[in-house]
């Protein structure tokens, strides 16, 4: 991965090349952003910096050091990343199976978010069943305390620290304030307010936003070849999330407007008949849709409680999608909003954990047509 590989991060691609270009990057770097940013991909993007034979404003992507790094074998890279909860320490087989499904996983969802990984290491588990265990800082100590096999440096990578367990954590607090010469830390998090002080006050913490619109409507046209129109509506969806813009356009050509409109008229009216119908052909769809569709409810949600809270500068939906919303909004209230949209995300929770798509949609439009009832019986 190079800085030029990741859209709409121009200027911290450029603050951290600077660093390294004048031996200025802290030994433990923390890369904090939201969920669906790319923290990532810029932590590989300055491995693979550090490493590169040819350094210019960017990796060169040709020397031997890249090539690896670009396959994500470079000796001197190493990764610890979550697994499922266990009370076994890991041994190297398992680090070594874990390892090859983690290349994978980089390889096929460089821009994945912790749940794809849960579904890959933990078999469709969601990422609360995940942890690093302490076996995991005793094998960090190990690794950075060996000579570096081919670069001048050794870099640890640590994707989401905020899994640590507690020994865990603590068992690397010293080599973390005291690496050995030539050796770098970079944390990869997407909830930094639930790592210990004693990790944070260790760090040198950078913020990593989520892309703007501009940059995900760009990245689409560029590689999934979407027209402006179809490119600028997937964006506003995403809402800064890229790896959910590129799910999105598996379905791009479907329009769930018209579904939702009238999923949530049969909601508030209590309609079991129709809802049991739509759970039957909810069912009947891919994964993909059916993520898709409950994404797009997501985001209808996300712009009533915005509409409800009066924030109309920041609201994202097109013109059609808003009028509905102005309609909707009345009829709701905050509570009733966000009780429906904490159901819609557990429902993609238990989609990708692989449960019944049937059972999982009707005990949600139950939900919905409940607080809706509970709020207010008038119909939409």
């Amino acid at each position: 991965m190079k800085f030029s590989q990741i859209p709409g991060l121009r200027d911290t691609s450029r603050l951290l090349v600077d660093a390294i270009r004048n031996d200025h990057l802290a030994h433990a770097q923390l890369f904090a952003g939201a969920e669906g940013s790319l923290a990532l991909p810029l932590a590989l993007a300055t491995a693979a910096y550090i490493h590169c034979e040819q350094r210019g404003d960017d990796a060169c992507g040709v020397c031997p050091a890249c090539v690896k790094s670009m396959k994500y074998i470079h000796p001197d890279t190493h990764f610890v990343v979550p697994l499922i909860k266990t009370d076994k320490d890991v041994d190297d087989d398992q680090r070594n199976s874990t390892l090859k499904l983690w290349r994978s996983f980089l390889t096929e969802s460089l821009f994945g978010v912790p749940n794809d990984w849960a579904t890959v290491v933990a078999e469709g588990e969601d990422k609360k069943n995940l942890l690093i265990p302490t076996s995991e800082s005793r094998h960090i100590v190990k690794t950075l305390s060996l000579k570096a096999f081919e670069s001048r440096y050794k870099v640890m990578i640590l994707w989401q620290p905020e899994l640590l367990h507690v020994n865990a954590a603590n068992g690397i607090l010293k080599i973390l304030e005291e690496p050995p010469p030539q050796t770098y830390f970079i944390l990869v998090s997407y909830a930094a307010d639930q790592l210990l002080p004693t990790i944070l006050s260790r760090t040198q913490i950078l913020p990593v936003p989520l892309l703007d619109d501009e940059a995900i409507t760009n990245y689409l046209k560029e590689h999934h070849q979407l027209d402006e129109a179809a490119a600028k509506r997937l964006a506003l969806l995403a809402d800064g999330n890229l790896a959910q813009a590129i799910r999105l356009t598996a379905g791009e050509d479907e329009d769930h407007f018209d579904e939702f409109i009238q999923w949530m008229e049969a909601c508030a009216n209590g309609d079991v008949g129709a809802l049991v119908a739509m759970a039957d052909n909810f069912h009947l769809l891919d994964k993909v849709r059916q993520r898709n569709r409950l994404s797009f409810a997501m985001s209808m949600m996300r712009e009533t409680l915005l509409e409800l809270y009066g924030a109309h500068d920041i609201q994202r939906a097109q013109p059609a999608h808003l009028d509905f919303v102005r309609r909707f909004a009345p009829l709701t209230s905050l509570n009733v909003v966000q009780t429906a949209y904490d159901l819609l995300n557990d429902g993609l929770l238990h989609l990708e954990r692989n449960g019944s798509a049937k059972m999982i949609y009707l005990d949600l439009s139950l939900g919905i047509s409940g607080a809706l009832r509970q709020g207010r019986t008038a119909t939409v």
